[in-house]
């Protein structure tokens, strides 16, 4: 009768280990599989690493919105290689045997583990390429895990895709986004925007395992800017175990993005102004809008691609570039020529504020300083004329009398009211400061030098020690133009954050206003009357440049120069138009051009058509433009369809040089910058970072 009882006993007992069993069941596959990751990382061998990641580099765009400068995607295959060499130690440990383990083995480099661990499993995938062992090596001596080596920069969206999906369980071998600087229009506008360095493995800050520095602008609005330019570094922070897997994801901050420049540079004038400029070898041009001081082109020949850049040039393509005589990497535009007869603008605009406006000179064909004689282009003389003509016909000795008359010292006082002899401050980098004979700066570094009534005469016609740029020469054009108000030449229009805002609003800063200074109004509609004669009547040294409907206002220079050993001229013509109402100012100078008026002039008139014809609704081209390699050929003139015509009317045959005797020092101009960029070279393939072909399979 006491059966039954213990029969219940032993249900009741069952069931107890029945749930016991099934609470304890239910408790390991709550901490094994559900919190599997949760006590993971509660395992003393866990760790944090944070990684630093560059932030979004901003945009530059023109005055209109056309993208100059911005980030595409690149695919990419990185290594972390003291992941990838400790994966390969374990590895290689677990497969040994008992009688292994005692046998001394070789130590392989890192360079031996990629090829032998990493890259057959890559290969299988299509994802092996050839590499510079050399540069990995060095990497992982100097950085360890630290910093992740780009293996390729160069995989395509489905090869991204492949490689992400099928996770080849590979150690230490990751995919990853990174934006890629891109210039869609090639070397259009090179030396205005620049391009970058990537990033310099330097110190890196302790608090990172990982960190990836940011591309730097070395050149142009790039290098200027690059503070602005550069977004805000993303910070990712990953949980790895003991083995350094990672876990998962513990924080993400993502990169900000970095503000947006917007030039005042107009991407179609620029693509006339250098595809116009690519007739000559090595020339500078700028053109500018005389109401505001903004620069709507800036361009330099020859010049390069900055795409060519990035990520690295190869050693190949920059030997080419550094060896090219022309130059490339110099901004012509902000750098010194000697000026020529462009000089007797300022020279006029100083003599009417010293009461020299109505003086009038007879021209013989030269002046002469003791045994020493200047000549005037026009050997057999002008005669008697007075200020416009003088501007008109280029008469040397009309300028040299005007620049004793009122004295040395007022005109270097006025030239450097003009922004003579010093930097613009337009947001670019190795700029030019020109060389002002008779300012403190000339005086000493020439101390055995003084301001001569010869010398005083050659700075009045921009010979001698005196050297301007381009830009200086648009913004003295664009005062005599506009009425006198002398502008500081800008050529960035805003800087924008996309959170920030504004930072930058760039607006006309008024330097100098000449009739506030003393310039009579009658005085100036002077200079400007003669620079309209030399462009519109005949007899003028600008006639080349002038339009056929429209009047504009020009000066030529041709000074004298010794250029990589030869003796030579650079060219120049400064023009402003329309007449009555300006709204343009360009400027060219030619390298080994033999007259301004017949090599530079041309070049301007070119500029003008193209920037009227935009005004009637004749949108101008823009494309992307392949890199002008330049020359080094004396040109002697540059035809236009309509030259014949024009030579009908035309007496001179233009300004062909302000000749002198041996008082006029011809000095060796110097063509190469002093400090050239020192990019990103992209490491070269070496034999144990090739490619082995492998063998093609026998079709039966």
């Amino acid at each position: 009768m006491k059966q039954p009882r213990y029969r219940y006993r032993l249900y009741l007992l069952t069931l107890l280990v029945l749930v016991g069993c099934g609470v304890l069941l239910t408790k390991l596959y709550e901490v094994q599989i559900e919190r599997q990751e949760e006590f993971r990382e509660l395992m003393p061998d866990n760790y944090e690493v944070r990684i630093r990641e560059p932030g979004v580099r901003g945009e530059i765009t023109d005055r209109n919105g056309v993208t100059l400068a911005k980030n595409l995607i690149d695919y990419q295959v990185v290594f972390d290689l003291e992941e990838i060499h400790r994966d390969y130690l374990e590895h290689s440990k677990s497969e040994k045997t008992e009688e292994e383990e005692d046998t001394p083995e070789e130590k392989k480099d890192i360079v031996a583990i990629i090829n032998e661990w990493v890259r057959p499993r890559l290969a299988v995938h299509g994802l092996d390429t050839s590499y510079s062992a050399r540069a990995l090596s060095a990497h992982y001596k100097t950085h360890g895990g630290l910093v992740p080596y780009v293996f390729r920069d160069d995989l395509t969206y489905e090869q991204f895709a492949h490689f992400a999906e099928h996770n080849l369980e590979l150690p230490g071998v990751y995919v990853r986004v990174a934006p890629r600087r891109v210039y869609p229009f090639g070397a259009l506008g090179s030396h205005v925007v620049g391009f970058l360095k990537q990033w310099e493995k330097g110190d890196v800050p302790p608090e990172f395992k990982h960190y990836i520095g940011d591309a730097r602008g070395i050149e142009g609005i790039e290098a200027t800017l690059d503070q602005y330019l550069r977004g805000s570094e993303g910070i990712r922070t990953i949980l790895k175990d003991e083995k350094g897997k990672t876990l998962r994801d513990v924080d993400y901050m993502r990169p900000g993005p970095g503000s947006e420049v917007a030039l005042t540079i107009d991407a179609r004038v620029q693509y006339l102004t250098e595809s116009v400029l690519r007739r000559a070898g090595r020339a500078a041009a700028v053109v500018m809008d005389p109401r505001t001081g903004e620069v709507l082109a800036m361009a330099s020949v020859p010049d390069f691609d900055p795409n060519d850049f990035i990520p690295a040039i190869t050693t190949e393509k920059y030997q080419n570039y550094r060896s090219n005589k022309g130059a490339p990497f110099l901004n012509r535009a902000i750098s010194n020529f000697p000026p020529g007869s462009t000089f007797k603008i300022p020279t006029a605009i100083a003599g009417c504020l010293n009461g020299q406006h109505g003086a009038y000179c007879n021209c013989i064909g030269y002046t002469a300083y003791g045994k020493a004689k200047i000549r005037c282009w026009k050997t057999y003389g002008h005669g008697n004329l007075g200020l416009a003509e003088a501007i008109q016909r280029s008469c040397n000795p009309y300028f040299m009398k005007m620049a004793n008359t009122m004295g040395p010292e007022k005109m270097v006082e006025t030239f450097q009211n003009l922004g003579l002899g010093k930097t613009t401050g337009i947001r670019l980098p190795n700029e030019s400061p020109g060389i002002l004979p008779g300012s403190i700066e000339w005086q000493r570094r020439f101390r055995d030098k003084s301001m001569t009534p010869a010398f005083t005469g050659m700075l009045s016609i921009g010979q001698g020690d005196s050297e301007a740029t381009p830009l200086q020469m648009a913004s003295i054009i664009s005062a005599v133009a506009n009425g006198g108000r002398f502008y500081q030449p800008r050529i960035v229009r805003s800087v924008t954050h996309p959170t920030l805002g504004v930072q930058i609003a760039d607006r006309a800063k008024l330097k100098a206003d000449l009739l506030k200074e003393g310039l009579d109004p009658t005085h100036l509609e002077t200079i400007r009357t003669g620079m309209r004669l030399a462009a519109n009547k005949v007899g003028g040294t600008a006639r080349r440049a002038s339009l056929a409907d429209i009047v504009i206002g020009a000066k030529t220079g041709t000074a004298q120069t010794v250029d990589l050993g030869i003796k030579t001229h650079v060219a120049w013509t400064v023009a402003f138009a329309p007449y009555d109402s300006p709204r343009y100012v360009v400027v060219v100078a030619v390298k080994r051009g033999s007259s301004g008026g017949a090599v530079a002039g041309p070049l301007v008139k070119l500029i003008l058509t193209g920037l009227f014809a935009q005004e009637e609704g004749h949108k101008l081209p823009l494309a992307k433009l392949s890199p002008y390699q330049g020359n080094l050929d004396i040109i002697d003139a540059i035809s236009l369809p309509d030259d014949n015509q024009l030579a009908a009317t035309f007496s001179d045959n233009g300004e062909t040089g302000d000749e002198a005797s041996s008082i006029v020092i011809v000095k060796p101009e110097p063509e190469v910058p002093e400090n050239l960029p020192n990019p990103t070279i992209k490491p070269e393939v070496d034999q144990r970072g090739s490619v082995i072909p492998r063998a093609i399979p026998v079709q039966e």
